[in-house]
């Protein structure tokens, strides 16, 4: 099911990071009184009340005037307008409204998306009630008043988000068909292919990084079978700020791949991996996403030898060494070079992320394991595997029970996952484990 997203909004260092972070109940981002210092995650899984929420932080700019704060601010509103379920729209009691206040309020109250009003640093509503009132001037309905540093109101201001989350929205459940969201730096040539799978020029396709509006879905039908694939859309226009572009693109990203069954992630040969390809696939590892890493434009490198494809192969695994499972494949969407491969490794990984494995055959597997590497012990007390059981799909998802939890070590997890990957491939997928314990008598 889509998560619903949660954007906030709002101008440099009305404290926007300090509230993700009470949102969230942990500090995921980086934060200090100099604007634009969020340089990190900019996303977490929240929820409250049984409601579970996606929260993204749209912090992060470092402005040199005023114009370019509301240029910038604009920026943000139009990818949380495109984007984002609710949006909280920030203030900062101190400062009071200014006129980039009026002008993002303009273009949030023209979208129709639900805008929850979030006034910050109220540390006594008593004395600051005043103060809180003009806020009433933009508009937006009722200011929610809280401290972000001091936990207070958060509760009231979560409640009043949670009112506009839409409720059955399973639709995506029943589409059999694979999901595929094409993620990437902007300009390393996703809509370039997509718009080759598809055979003709329906994204637009431009040098400047970040000319595709909006994300698309486009369906393609190969061998009478229909893939969808989720272009995720770069920005309206060119950036002076490349982290600027880089940070607004995650935030589709993210919504792209909570979407998506297998994430397509577009390494540009020419530039090899960066620190925000690993980002964006790392979003997709932790949603237990199936993973293809495509490295695009391999007809533009240069001086290739026949070393050459397993060198980047090495610095990619090296790269991406938390998703070893992941496919890789090296194309040219200019050229079409290999690019029909695609469709062999998204049919792959899908029929690994399906897979049910009987468990009498799991628990040979896992028995087979122990006695090769025998489990280990702390203090005389050995850990004992009594049983497994597959439980999930997309991913794969396992129980094994265990006398003590504790005695299960990562490393040995990590060892019993590679044993199920010998036996049962699961290539492009990530596989998840469940240790529940049980009693020695239970058993």
């Amino acid at each position: 099911m889509k998560k619903t997203i949660v954007a906030i909004v709002g101008r440099p260092n009305v404290g926007k990071s300090t509230l993700f972070n009470a949102l969230c109940g942990s500090n995921v981002s980086i934060v200090e009184d100099t604007p634009g210092v969020t340089r990190d995650r900019i996303y977490a899984d929240c929820d409250w009340q049984d409601h579970k929420f996606t929260l993204i932080d749209t912090g992060g700019i470092e402005p040199e005037s005023a114009d370019v704060i509301l240029r910038q601010m604009r920026e943000q509103a139009e990818i949380a307008i495109e984007t984002a379920d609710v949006i909280i729209f920030m203030l900062d009691v101190r400062t009071g409204l200014v006129d980039a206040d009026y002008a993002v309020a303009d273009m949030l109250r023209k979208s129709k998306k639900p805008v929850v009003l979030c006034i910050n640093k109220v540390d006594s509503y008593k004395k600051q009630a005043n103060d809180v009132y003009e806020f009433y001037n933009l508009g937006m309905g009722d200011p929610i008043p809280v401290s972000a540093a001091g936990r207070q109101g958060i509760g009231d201001l979560l409640d009043e988000i949670v009112k506009y989350f839409k409720t059955g929205e399973a639709e995506e459940e029943d589409d059999d068909r694979p999901l595929i969201a094409v993620v990437g730096r902007p300009n390393v040539g996703k809509s370039s292919i997509i718009n080759r799978l598809l055979g003709e020029n329906r994204l637009i396709v431009s040098d400047i990084a970040g000319t595709t509006r909006d994300a698309i879905d486009t369906t393609v039908v190969h061998n009478g079978e229909e893939y969808v694939f989720i272009d995720t859309a770069g920005l309206r226009r060119k950036s002076k700020i490349k982290e600027d572009i880089e940070r607004y693109s995650i935030i589709r990203t993210v919504a792209a791949i909570d979407r998506c069954n297998i994430a397509v992630i577009v390494i540009d040969a020419t530039e090899g991996v960066s620190e925000q390809d690993t980002k964006i696939a790392g979003i997709a590892h932790e949603r237990g996403k199936g993973a293809i890493i495509v490295v695009n434009k391999w007809d533009a490198v240069e001086d290739k030898d026949d070393k050459t494809i397993y060198r980047f192969t090495e610095d990619l695994r090296k790269k991406f060494a938390f998703m070893p499972y992941a496919e890789i494949l090296f194309i040219s969407a200019v050229t079409g070079q290999r690019l029909v491969k695609l469709y062999d490794a998204i049919d792959m990984v899908r029929q690994n992320q399906t897979l049910r494995v009987p468990t009498g055959v799991l628990n040979e597997v896992l028995a087979e394991a122990a006695a090769m590497h025998e489990p280990p012990q702390d203090k005389g007390r050995r850990l004992r595997m009594y049983y497994v059981t597959q439980v999930g799909v997309m991913p794969p998802t396992f129980v094994i029970f265990v006398n003590d939890k504790e005695l299960f070590h990562f490393s040995y997890l990590r060892y019993i996952e590679n044993r199920f990957r010998e036996a049962f491939s699961f290539a492009g997928t990530p596989v998840h484990f469940i240790i529940r314990e049980r009693k020695e008598k239970e058993s």
